[in-house]
């Protein structure tokens, strides 16, 4: 572990975490969902594609790391959490079958995802020890980098207002709103139990390298899958000119404050707790419609 001094957490932002119930209806939902702008709704329907995989792949790693957890809080944090990523995954996953039947299919570039994950990242035959311990802190480490952004762009979509002013469907911005929220109420697990079973500096450096290049490598990927996919365009292209308008006009987060959000991470007085707002997203949790039984 790190002798390295950390922050410490702001204590008012700690949460009870616990799965919640959610269930959304997806017949109305149209395959442009933000009305007249398919790229920007195309590059946040990436998160359908990437996410049951990867938080799949978190209660994985995570089950694994349990047995390393000293602290009685912290358990129950990471129990909460994966019971909310485990759900997560789970809505996700609901809204792929509503996509092709849109004429989309996703198949072919989850099916790469599911590799990454289950083959790239997954369990490898290492013996017992050092090495086996040195590839569970590894994944340990790139799930606290990967939450940061999962947090960031959580915080963005609650402050996301011009996606109301658009029209986009309601039910997707439930959707992405309740995970967005969770993901600022969980927002300090996983660099907790970073800190708490390695906290090596240079190892949050390197994963973090490593899980950055790795989402915007897939989802630029992504972005361009959907848009050359889509059965209702002649000719899309998904275009680095087009997410810096989208951030522009405060339909997709911004280039600058993507940038700005990576000294922060990086920096050694960084804690998660002092992102976000859990007040905000507890408020949102509550009166969410697919959190409440479809109210």
């Amino acid at each position: 572990m790190s002798n390295t001094p950390q922050p410490a957490p702001v204590v008012s932002e700690h949460q009870e975490l616990k799965a919640r119930n959610v269930s959304f209806a997806w017949e109305e939902t149209p395959l442009h969902w933000i009305p007249g702008d398919p790229f920007t709704g195309h590059t946040i329907n990436v998160l359908h594609l990437l996410l049951p995989a990867g938080e799949r792949w978190f209660v994985h790693v995570y089950k694994q790391v349990l047995p390393y957890i000293r602290d009685e809080r912290l358990r129950e944090d990471v129990i909460g959490f994966i019971g909310q990523e485990a759900t997560h995954a789970a809505a996700h996953d609901d809204v792929l079958p509503h996509l092709k039947a849109l004429g989309l299919d996703p198949t072919p570039y989850t099916a790469q995802v599911d590799w990454l994950f289950e083959k790239l990242l997954g369990d490898r035959t290492l013996p017992p020890g050092r090495a086996r311990r040195w590839w569970l802190m590894e994944r340990v480490a790139t799930i606290a980098a990967i939450e940061h952004y999962t947090a960031f762009l959580g915080d963005w979509i609650l402050n996301a207002d011009t996606l109301d002013a658009r029209g986009a469907d309601a039910v997707m911005l439930d959707l992405l709103r309740w995970h967005g929220a969770e993901e600022v109420e969980h927002r300090s697990v996983a660099f907790d139990l970073f800190q708490h079973v390695d906290g090596g500096y240079r190892r949050r450096v390197r994963t973090w390298a490593t899980a950055f290049t790795a989402l915007v490598f897939l989802w630029q990927r992504g972005a361009r899958f959907f848009m050359e996919n889509d059965p209702t365009l002649a000719d899309g292209k998904a275009t680095f000119g087009a997410f810096l308008r989208s951030g522009r006009q405060g339909t997709l987060p911004t280039a600058g404050a993507m940038a700005r959000s990576i000294p922060r991470y990086l920096s050694r007085t960084y804690h998660p707790s002092q992102e976000g707002s859990t007040a905000q997203a507890v408020a949102y949790l509550a009166s969410s419609p697919g959190a409440n039984g479809g109210r």
